[in-house]
């Protein structure tokens, strides 16, 4: 439960509070590992591909992301994020970063090594 509660605080330290969770995500995605077809992002966050439409429907028309067909298979678009998407993500991390290391700062030595290997044990979790 505190996985989900330090989660929660992340999320809510945001560069725009209307946008959605999942709005966000793809955002991250398409930042950190490029163009991606409707159909791979559906994939990567575990969505259908109609409720991934409807995002990035949102998220074109808010000028974070745009459509272009794929130089090899006309049949594709790919979804690239904007240059305004990028600032986007980018303070919004920024933020997270900030208020993460605010409270780190706070911790003593030794909850601080407590959580390093609390980090470490849930990365490898993660990984199973």
């Amino acid at each position: 439960m505190a996985t989900f509660r330090l989660s929660r605080r992340l999320r809510s330290e945001r560069a725009l509070d209307s946008m959605s969770d999942p709005q966000f995500a793809v955002l991250a995605t398409l930042n950190g590992h490029g163009p991606h077809t409707l159909g791979e992002l559906a994939d990567r966050e575990r969505v259908t591909a109609p409720s991934m439409n409807r995002t990035v429907n949102c998220l074109e028309e808010a000028g974070w992301v745009t459509r272009t067909p794929d130089e090899d298979d006309r049949r594709k678009v790919n979804i690239e994020i904007t240059d305004a998407g990028r600032e986007l993500v980018g303070e919004t991390v920024r933020r997270r970063d900030l208020w993460l290391a605010k409270v780190v700062a706070s911790l003593t030595p030794a909850q601080r090594r407590t959580l390093g290997e609390a980090a470490e044990i849930m990365r490898e979790v993660a990984a199973r």
